[in-house]
């Protein structure tokens, strides 16, 4: 699974992508504990994160999969 972030989530983790190898498919919790145990500052962004599965926003009770690209958007504000 490769996760990808992007703007002050990138600025967190300090890296633009990370692979993870979960051994089956994960709900959105398992996948926080994963990306919380791995990168424990994201958790003050957690409230405000939307995730996508392969470029759809992923709705509560997706389940994201070893194949997956997964990404963590952050709010956009515009102006």
């Amino acid at each position: 699974m490769r996760v990808l972030f992007f703007a002050q989530i990138k600025d967190v983790t300090g890296c633009d992508a990370v692979e993870l190898a979960p051994s089956s498919p994960l709900n959105r919790e398992q996948l926080w504990t994963m990306l919380l145990e791995k990168f424990p500052g994201l958790r003050g962004h957690r409230g405000n994160v939307r995730l996508t599965r392969n470029w759809e926003y992923a709705e509560a009770d997706a389940q994201f999969a070893d194949a997956d690209e997964v990404a963590l958007i952050p709010p956009v504000s515009g102006g």
